[in-house]
Order: structure tokens, then sequence, then C-alpha cells
């Protein structure tokens, strides 16, 4: 569903508030494109199980919006015409009469003004609310049962003994401690301890560093509160509003992604091609209020309201970033790759996509602990959508008019799935864990994780 060409080349290897006022920035889809292919754009939202009733409310906004304008510019230019009039004549009478009509239309101006900034407000919340459009090669289905396993690498790891979640090695061995988590700040929450808490921060040390020594990212350290700015123009907002931590006295959001600062670093600029692509890799904890419901997902540290990414993220061109989409996505497999754990690729459909995103694929390394695909990745091209939002652009070349640029996102790896996967992947039959040799040099000479004095 998107004009945006691709060749599906890789690069040579070494991804609503109370009301919108408050939201300076452009909106992410093109006003254009839904009034001249409204069809389209309503087939893209029905993939996406989304109500294409927002197409023709967007558009009876937008007419309404028009025909506003217009009448205030026509009463705009009267005025201006007649008050000229008025000041060459010298029939004081007359003079009164027009100037009582000016009256009255002023009135009607500032009637009109106030009319037109409610249409305004309401389109450019109902064009806030609407996810982005999918990309034409993306396979439609309703959800995640329609997603396309397109790769898998290595086999699932054979025991000769039955392996155990790490909901239980953690604590056995002393370095997870769900209680104390609780006790300090509530259900979803734990604690890493002594080489757990080292095995972490060696995860994302070498994950930085891989990033930045060999595929050619740029650290960044960025803040992890933003204000609210920050969260419309990333396409936090409106969607998410339940899920992010607010903190009202300050204004300022904890962020749910580092994709969120790294998305709003050029907000407001106009790029240089010869600078494009830009990539950037950044560590964050993140924050969500995780909706929890019963099930396989609330067990042990799959998911909780803080964790840790290393995030990867590129500002490209247009006609670039499908490539750099693959070889992003090639990036965060080289690390599953050099963990030697088995993984597979997911195309997500049309139903799964992420609001943002009109192409992802999902990396799931395999946890025989747990026995399930994790998913340790999600690598999405989102094309114009935040760049518009944050109205980030660049300038294909001098004197030419500024085109927005697109956007690319991709987890590189996310935690705590990845300490899943090296625990129970790597678990030995007494209860130990191997640090998995490119980890060991990271981990200050700790080669088996295998008691509490690790």
């Amino acid at each position: 569903f998107s004009a945006s060409p691709t060749n599906g080349c890789a690069r040579p290897s070494a991804k609503p508030l109370e009301n919108g006022s408050r939201h300076k920035r452009g909106n992410m889809l093109d006003i254009a494109l839904i009034r001249e292919q409204p069809e389209l754009v309503k087939e893209a939202l029905l993939s996406r199980n989304e109500d294409p009733a927002q197409v023709d409310t967007i558009l009876t906004l937008d007419v309404r919006r028009r025909e506003f304008l217009q009448e205030v510019e026509v009463l705009r230019a009267e005025r201006n015409r007649v008050s000229k009039e008025i000041g060459r004549l010298r029939d004081q009478v007359e003079r009164e009469r027009l100037i009582t009509e000016m009256r009255q239309v002023g009135d009607r101006i500032s009637q009109l003004e106030t009319q037109l900034r409610q249409v305004e407000s309401d389109l450019k919340i109902a064009m806030l609310a609407v996810p982005n459009l999918p990309h034409a090669s993306v396979p439609v289905g309703p959800d995640e049962t329609h997603n396309v396993v397109v790769r898998k690498w290595g086999e699932p790891r054979e025991f000769d003994f039955e392996p155990a979640p790490h909901w239980d090695l953690g604590p056995e061995l002393g370095i997870l401690d769900f209680k104390r988590g609780v006790k300090l700040s509530g259900s979803r929450f734990y604690i890493l301890r002594g080489a757990g808490a080292r095995l972490q921060r060696a995860l994302i040390a070498w994950m930085l560093d891989i990033h930045t020594r060999e595929h050619g990212y740029t650290e960044i350290y960025p803040p992890f509160v933003v204000k609210e700015e920050c969260m419309w123009g990333a396409g936090e907002l409106p969607k998410f509003i339940d899920n992010i931590y607010h903190d009202v006295e300050d204004d300022l959001w904890l962020i749910p992604t580092a994709e969120v600062p790294l998305t709003n670093l050029h907000q407001g600029e106009i790029l240089d091609n010869d600078d494009l692509p830009r990539r950037y890799v950044a560590y964050s904890a993140c924050f969500r209020r995780e909706k929890m419901s019963a099930g396989r997902d609330v067990r042990g540290i799959k998911r909780g309201h803080q964790f840790d990414k290393v995030e990867m993220y590129q500002f490209t061109s247009p006609e670039t970033s499908y490539d750099e989409l693959e070889a992003m996505l090639e990036d965060a497999l080289d690390l599953c790759r050099r963990l030697d754990i088995a993984y597979r690729i997911l195309e997500l459909c049309t139903g799964d996509l992420g609001f943002h995103s009109a192409k992802t694929y999902d990396i799931e390394m395999w946890a025989p602990g747990c026995g399930e695909w994790l998913e340790v990745s999600s690598v999405s091209n989102c094309e114009t959508f935040q760049a518009r939002r944050a109205n980030i652009r660049y300038r294909p070349e001098r004197g030419a008019k500024p085109r927005f640029v697109h956007t690319l996102n991709g987890s590189g790896l996310g935690l705590p799935r990845v300490m899943i996967a090296v625990m129970e992947n790597y678990q030995q039959a007494d209860g130990s864990i191997v640090v998995p040799e490119v980890l060991q040099p990271w981990m200050g000479g700790i080669e088996i994780i295998g008691g509490r004095l690790n």
C-alpha cells in the first residue's frame, strides 16, 4: 500500500490526549494521499483491522476546513478593499455605513476563525489516530497467526536432561530475585544480583561495541525522560497514552524505548543528503505500563514494567530505506549468530504490524526452558510516518525542495529476553550456566555462573 520504491537489496554487511492542540508537528500521513486515493487508504486500514470510516471523517473535516478558509480569505479581501475605499470617501454618511458593515464582516471573520481552529484541531486529532499504511510487500492477514516465517538459523539445543526455565534457574543460582523486586516496586519487577547483573551489563556493552565498531553506528546516550512533543513526534501519542509513565508536575514522559529520543534527535531539522543514512545506536532503560493477563507471558522476566534494550535507529532517503531495512535486520541477526542461539525471522502480516510501521521483521530466539520462541528484536521501516510528525526532512540536492526522510528502528537486541535465551540455552545439568564465549571478555573472568559467589 506504499508508493515508496524498494528493490529488496541489502547494503554490504561489515530497523489521544484530551486534545491535539499541544502537538506542534505534522501529521503522519500525507493528507493529499487521503484526498486523492481514499479507497486505497481504506483498504490498507481494513487490512490492519482498523475502521476505514476514519477516512470519511478526515475527508469531511478537510472539506469543512477548506470551506472555512476560503470564506475567511474572501471576507478578508473584501474588508481590505472596502477599508481602502473608506479612506477615500468624503461622504460621512456613506463612510459610517461602510464602517458598520465592516464591523459586521470582522465579527463574521472572528466567528469563522474560531470554527476554523476547532475544525483544524479535530482534523489533527483524527489524522494522528490513523496508523501507518502497510508496504505493498507485507503479507495480508488479520493477526499474528498469519505472520510468515521467512528464515531460520541453527537448531534448538538438545539436552540430556530436562532444561529448567529461567524463573527456576535464576533464583537457584542467587542471580535473580523476584521477591525483593516486588518488595521494592511491586508486581512485575525483579532484582538481578551478582553475576546476573554482570551478565546483563556484559550483553549491553558487547552489543554496543559490535554495533559501533563493526556495524557503523554512532552511539548515543539519551535522556530517559522526554518532553511531550517527542512522544507525539515518535508516534507514541495518542495511541499508547495508557501505557506510558508521565510526570505530571514537570510534564516529562518516561521513554518506552530509546526510539523516542532517537527519533527526535533531528526534530525540525533539514539534513543534507550527503549525511544520509545516519545510523545511531543507544542503550536505555525502557518503561511501559504493561497490561498483564493470566498465562505464560507473566512468568519470570519475559515482560515487565522496566527493562533494558539496545536500540538501532536510522534516518535514510526514501530510495535506500528498504535496502537499509534488510541491512539493519542483518546487524541484529549477527548478534544472534555470535551468541550461537537458534533463531527464526518472522515477517509480520498487516494485522500484527505496530502502529508506526510500514514493514516489520521480528527475530525470535529459542528458549528451551520456557519451551517457546521469544521475540528479541523487532526491525521496522516507518517510512515518513515519524518524520512528518517530527518534521524531519532532507534536501536531495542543493536548491531542491526538502523531502521527508524515512526512519527505521530495530532492537539490537532487547533485554531481558536475550538474558532468558542465554540462561536457558547455556544451562548445565548441575544448574550452572556457561557464559557464552563472545561475552567472557566483558564478564571479568567469569566463565561459568555456578553459585552465589558469582
